[in-house]
């Protein structure tokens, strides 16, 4: 699990003083949950095994999931002492992490930014509290981690508010690394199976597409983006060469948790703008008539519907259609 949140829970705010007081009971439910997963995840032994405190791990984190944050924005977000977070900020600049150039909008502040070895030095931070997040789920059946899932993001809606939760999350959207292949597929199989019943059948056809991608890659022309929130993988597209003109969208994918924050509509308009900078004149897609959430994505940035026939497939009577976009 990244560490984008602190486990131990806030105390209510004074602008909540009017709300009815807390039972003793409920206090000590949160006392309780707060003393189990902070032992579960390990935030009493050094975090993720390495050197790094919880909260300097936690800036690394934003460092490298922000956009040239300066100090006093990270020290806002993150409800940090100014000291605190300068002596941070100064240990991994020490380090050779992090590069300072001033605010062309201030003067007086410095954007800070991750160098490559601070990317470095953070990537198996990462890679180990995903793993860790894994380990933490293996355990349960599938419908349990759904429930656990749901129960923690309804934990945070309900504690953040609305303001809060909407504008603490960091959408990037990068190049694809080892391993997020597999993840894509394994992503339309588990959604598509659950929400549309299809089959492994299907599956297996975007295995073949995802194979293919990776030993014909042409990167003069074709192009992959995977979606992070909050430096989870939760969505992701590719745009392939059909032919010399024409761009082909495939494999437009979101998990439950990004949906709604237009992120669907973001990953296809870089499809398109990058089909237009490389000299395609038109780009196509296929999807089936039951997915209206992309259809009226594709339909609002003006793709076409050019043919529909029904058929057979994935374990579903289906229909597929064909639309398209002059570029």
């Amino acid at each position: 699990m990244a560490p984008s949140n602190s486990p131990t829970l806030p105390a209510p705010s004074s602008s909540t003083s009017s709300a009815p007081a807390a039972s003793t009971t409920h206090i000590k439910a949160i006392r309780g949950f707060n003393r189990f997963y902070t032992q579960r995840i390990g935030v009493l032994d050094p975090y993720l095994g390495s050197e790094f405190s919880l909260t300097e791990v936690r800036v690394l984190y934003e460092l490298a999931h922000r956009d040239q944050p300066t100090a006093t924005e990270l020290g806002r977000d993150l409800s940090l002492d100014a000291g605190y977070l300068s002596r941070i900020l100064r240990r991994f600049e020490g380090k050779g992490w992090l590069a300072r150039v001033p605010s062309p909008a201030d003067a007086r502040q410095s954007l800070l930014k991750l160098t490559e070895a601070g990317h470095a030095a953070f990537a198996p931070l990462q890679q180990k509290s995903r793993d860790e997040a894994a380990a933490l789920l293996a355990a349960l059946a599938p419908d349990d981690q759904h429930k656990v899932v749901s129960a923690m993001t309804t934990v945070q809606r309900l504690l953040a508010g609305p303001d809060q939760a909407a504008t603490t999350r960091t959408v990037v959207l990068r190049d694809p690394q080892p391993g997020d292949m597999g993840w894509v597929v394994q992503q339309h199989g588990e959604i598509y199976a659950r929400e549309y019943g299809w089959n492994s059948e299907f599956e297996a056809l975007v295995a073949d597409i995802a194979g293919k991608y990776l030993k014909n890659f042409r990167p003069d022309c074709e192009k992959c983006w995977i979606a992070e929130l909050d430096g989870e993988r939760v969505g992701a597209v590719f745009v392939v060469r059909k032919s010399a003109t024409v761009a082909q969208l495939r494999m437009l994918i979101l998990t439950p948790a990004a949906r709604g924050l237009g992120l669907g509509g973001r990953l296809s308009d870089e499809c398109i703008a990058f089909a237009r900078a490389k000299g395609y004149k038109k780009m196509v897609l296929w999807t089936n008539s039951c997915l209206t959430a992309a259809r009226a994505i594709y339909a609002k940035r003006g793709f076409e519907l050019v043919k529909s026939e029904p058929y057979q497939g994935f374990g579903r009577e289906l229909v597929g259609e064909t639309w398209a976009l002059k570029l």
